[in-house]
């Protein structure tokens, strides 16, 4: 079994996809797992050990039962429908008969990347606090930027929060910012000239919940009290919630819903009263908006909403390490098929 404390494995036995731990004092890091996995066979089974710790389940049918493998004439690797070789390890559901691997229906699904260079970008996502540019990625592993651009977007859909999701309770800090420049520092013919309030900033509304520091972000069209109501009724047991804002006069109307509501009052110097202040949200937005202008540079309105999904994934899972924070994502992968373009 895969030893996420150690982040080493022993070598595989083909059939069986068991990952010995040999030393408690090793970290997994992109370089063990380069120097561990040196071949997609190897690359197949390190991932079957993440996604499937108790064996594999079957994506179909998704019974648990013992199934089979499927091991290759040549021992190694098989034949493709087109001659093709590919040692990509096969298994056949002992109970709707049909064959899967580990990819099946899942964000990797159809893919001709390599498993190998997938798991080093997976763990790039995981590990980089900041991200990672695609750009970046074809540098590094060699693939066309558009693919690592489409690479990098089916990681983000992965790391959604599945919906529908549990809503959350107790306190939950709520903010909200702007995403984008300024129109001042655009082209004449770029700032919609004679267009009053014209800008090209996008909004987006957050909830942190303190109890259990999960971070859900949302694009939305404005900040109107309609608005912030439908998100926060999404995300939260509004009688079980009491909400720390901003003095936005928005959130003013939704208190009575609410279980309490406590404010602090920006415009007055007030940042921090008691245990009240919206800094758990102020925090996360500096850091995503670093990265947006460190890493990305630029981000569209229509692409924004997945990328709000990859920092709030790595803000929830901040204390894991990166080899469970690996497994985590793992854990999502499924029933996520997304096309290009889309």
């Amino acid at each position: 079994m895969w030893c996420r404390l150690s982040g080493h494995f022993s070598p595989f036995v083909l059939d069986k996809p068991i990952w010995v731990c040999h030393s408690l004092s090793m970290k997994t890091t992109l370089m063990t797992i380069a120097k561990q996995i040196k071949s997609e066979a190897e690359a197949y089974a390190y991932m079957e050990s993440m996604r499937w710790p108790d064996g594999p389940i079957c994506p179909h049918c998704g019974s648990v039962e013992k199934h089979y493998f499927l091991t290759p004439k040549s021992g190694t690797a098989r034949k493709t429908r087109t001659g093709s070789e590919t040692q990509r390890r096969v298994w056949k559901c002992s109970t709707c008969r049909k064959q899967f691997s580990v990819t099946t229906g899942t964000v990797f699904h159809g893919s001709k990347v390599p498993l190998q260079t997938w798991l080093m970008v997976v763990y790039e996502m995981c590990a980089n606090k900041n991200g990672i540019a695609a750009r970046e990625i074809a540098r590094k592993y060699g693939v066309a930027p558009k693919t690592a651009w489409f690479m990098t977007q089916r990681l983000r859909e992965a790391m959604k929060r599945k919906a529908p999701g549990s809503l959350i309770s107790g306190t939950v800090v709520i903010d909200e910012t702007l995403i984008g420049g300024e129109p001042k520092n655009r082209h004449g013919y770029e700032r919609g000239v004679g267009r009053q309030g014209y800008s090209e900033k996008t909004p987006i509304v957050t909830l942190v919940d303190k109890g259990t520091g999960e971070v859900r972000s949302q694009v939305v069209a404005d900040v109107s009290g309609k608005t912030l109501r439908s998100v926060i009724a999404a995300n939260c047991e509004m009688e079980q919630t009491t909400m720390h804002t901003d003095s936005w006069r928005a959130y003013k109307g939704i208190a009575p819903e609410m279980a309490g509501h406590e404010a602090v009052n920006h415009s007055e110097g007030e940042y921090v009263r008691g245990n009240v202040s919206t800094n758990a949200c102020e925090n996360f937005f500096s850091q995503l908006k670093r990265s947006i202008d460190g890493t990305h540079h630029h981000v569209s309105r229509e692409h924004l909403g997945r990328y709000l999904s990859e920092f709030d994934f790595r803000y929830s899972t901040r204390k894991l390490s990166d080899s469970d924070r690996m497994a985590r994502l793992f854990g999502q992968v499924h029933g996520r098929r997304l096309v290009y373009g889309g």
